[in-house]
This record gives structure tokens, C-alpha cells and sequence, in this order.
């Protein structure tokens, strides 16, 4: 029999923290990560809190076996030393049925738990993953005394979670999100690509061909192709999901560095489709991150100037020749939500939104 839906939001262990009823809404447009075993970047992490909403101590993909050890040690080391104020400190550990996922979990949790904000489990195939660490948190949590429950961070990776997307956002109530991974997804799926993220010249639409004076067709002359999005369809249905369960969908790595154009772009088409954020792989993409999840100062005035003429927010009204009515009420208050929750920790984003009522 399944458990009741009080039971969901019941401590797994005793003695382990109240699970949340809610995930905070806490801006995270850029998911920076470092390896906390390499010395050099390690020294960089406490000079960059506060100038990024994420940072996030990899484990997994990128680092080499014999390192593994090294990396915990050193993000133990960066947890236990760093105050991370305003900025988020989240891990990504080693897959389930790694040598190192269960040392990884069972270390971090007794040591700096009451320093981790989220854990990011990597290729999630189904709800079963989710109830495993789940259970094992909370015992973890009451081993260690900690008062708030540490919130979990899926990446579909493969085939499988994306068609148990759903069941995942559902499966408990420390869900905070998920990511696209779109090589590992790509390699799951067979698809032909070995790009990290972003488009392929090869998925692409023709223009029609088209006709002669004569009426017949030329289908040798040249026609426009227009490249298409490989990852489309994924994310999504990753928003569908997070957003029926009250979670937080996350474009995932854009592994060509050097092209800040095609990153911001994808990045962009992500936050359209109602992403929160995305992965930083280089200090470069934080920057981009932080303009393209950010609402502009145009949209927000006018999501703001909406919102002041519809009043109650029934009926509806013409601004600039277009009709506005709830629905786009509703629109322009996600908009400002995010904008409002964004002021409260970039003082540059503040100045910028607080002008724009001074100028309303």
C-alpha cells in the first residue's frame, strides 16, 4: 500500500529535520561548478561568494578515479572554512552505484551538513534513487544533529528518468529540482551528437522549394535551413514536471566555452521556457547566466505597468495596442516575483528595477 500523503511529509528517521512543505524560491542563475581538488581553483571559492548564487563542489564527471578522495577531502575542507552568506553551497556526488556515491553522502552529511544547502544526484532513473537518498539523508541528518533538511538536485542523464520525470519531481518532499545532462542523455538516447548542450547544424528544417514561372518545382535551387533544438522537447517537459510539483527546472552545461554567442542563446531559449538557471563551467558563463536568467529592466516596467492597470486584475485593458487581461496579469507577476526575489541579493539588478518605479 502507498503511504499516506501526511506520512510524505513526515521525518524518514527520528530525530532527522521536518521535511519542507515549500521549496524556497532562492535565485539561482548560475550554478557554478569547481573541483574542490584542485588546489588552484579551490583557493578562488571564497572570493567568489556573494558574486554568484551557486557554487557547487563537483565530485562526479571530471574527476579522475584516483582523485575522488582528494576532492571530498577538499570540498570538506572548503565547507568547514568558508561562510557562505548570500551564496548557495550545494555538491554534486558520485552516481548511486559508484564505489563512491555512499561515501560521498555518508562524509559530507556528518561533516558540513549544516553547511549544504542541496545534493545533485547524477543520472537519476526513476523515483527508487530519489526514496534511497531520501531515507538516507534523514538518517544521516539525525545522526548529525542538523536542525533543516539538506533538499536533492536530480540530472536526467538518461532515457529512463526522462520518461520517470514526473515520478521523480514527486517522489519526496526534498525535491529542489532538476537538470538537463545533455551528453550523457545524448549517449543514453544514441543520439548522433558529441556536442555538450547546445544545437547541430545536421537537425535542421528546409525552406519549401520553390516553382518556376512555369509552374514546376526546383528542387536544386538554393533554400534557407533553419537550425533547430535538439533539446527542445526535454526541457520542456522538465518544466511541465517541476512546475506541477513545485520544483525548479535548470538548463544543464554548455560545453563550448569559447562560444559565449551560441551559450548565451541557449541559455536564453531555457529561460523562455521557464528555466530558473543554468550550469557555469567557466567564470565566463556566470556573467551570461546572471543577464539571460535575469528579467530585463523593459520587461519587468512592463510587467509592472500591467499589473497597476488591471486594477483587481479582472476585465481586461489595451496598453501599447496590445490587449492585456488576467491571464497576462498572471505572466507579469511571475516576472516580477522573480525580479523582486533577484533585487534582494544584486545590489547592480536593485539600482537598475528601483528605477524604474522612480521613473513609472
Amino acid at each position: 500500500m502507498p503511504r499516506t500523503a501526511k506520512d510524505f511529509f513526515a521525518p524518514l528517521a527520528v530525530g532527522a529535520p521536518q521535511p519542507l512543505r515549500e521549496i524556497p524560491a532562492r535565485p539561482s542563475r548560475a550554478i557554478h561548478f569547481f573541483d574542490p581538488g584542485n588546489e588552484k581553483m579551490a583557493a578562488k571559492v571564497p572570493a567568489m561568494v556573494g558574486t554568484v548564487d551557486v557554487l557547487l563542489g563537483n565530485l562526479e564527471d571530471a574527476v579522475k578515479a584516483e582523485n575522488k578522495e582528494k576532492s571530498r577531502q577538499g570540498l570538506l575542507d572548503i565547507g568547514r572554512s568558508t561562510e557562505f552568506g548570500p551564496t548557495q553551497f550545494w555538491t554534486r556526488v558520485n552516481s548511486l552505484d559508484s564505489p563512491w556515491g555512499l561515501d560521498d553522502l555518508t562524509t559530507l552529511v556528518t561533516e558540513v551538513g549544516d553547511k549544504l544547502d542541496v545534493i545533485m544526484v547524477p543520472k537519476v532513473q526513476g523515483a527508487e534513487d530519489i526514496h534511497y537518498v531520501d531515507r538516507l539523508l534523514a538518517q544521516l541528518e539525525a545522526k548529525a544533529g542538523l536542525t533543516r533538511p539538506i533538499l536533492v538536485h536530480a540530472i536526467l542523464e538518461t532515457a529512463r528518468g526522462v520518461a520517470n520525470v514526473e515520478e521523480i519531481c514527486a517522489a519526496s518532499p526534498r525535491m529542489q529540482g532538476l537538470s538537463l545532462g545533455p551528453a550523457d542523455l545524448a549517449a543514453d538516447r544514441r543520439m548522433k551528437t558529441t556536442r555538450v548542450g547546445g544545437g547541430h547544424p545536421g537537425y535542421l528544417v528546409r525552406q519549401d522549394p520553390p516553382r518556376s514561372d512555369a509552374g514546376e518545382t526546383q528542387y536544386d535551387a538554393d533554400r534557407t535551413t533553419y537550425q533547430q533544438d535538439l533539446w527542445h522537447y526535454t526541457i520542456a517537459r522538465m518544466v511541465d514536471a517541476c512546475a506541477m510539483h513545485g520544483i525548479y527546472p535548470y538548463y544543464g552545461p554548455f560545453g563550448d566555452i569559447v562560444d559565449t554567442v551560441a551559450c548565451e542563446d541557449q541559455f536564453r531559449n531555457a529561460f523562455l521556457l521557464g528555466c530558473v538557471g543554468a550550469w557555469s563551467l567557466h567564470p565566463a558563463q556566470i556573467a551570461i547566466a546572471h543577464r539571460v536568467f535575469s528579467p530585463s529592466v523593459e520587461d519587468v516596467a512592463h510587467a509592472r505597468r500591467v499589473i497597476a492597470a488591471m486594477g483587481d486584475g479582472t476585465g481586461a485593458v489595451m496598453i501599447d495596442g496590445k490587449m492585456e487581461d488576467d491571464a497576462s496579469v498572471k505572466q507579469c507577476q511571475v516576472m516580477v516575483a522573480l525580479a523582486d526575489e533577484l533585487a534582494a541579493i544584486d545590489p547592480e539588478l536593485k539600482k537598475q528595477y528601483d528605477a524604474i518605479s522612480l521613473e513609472a
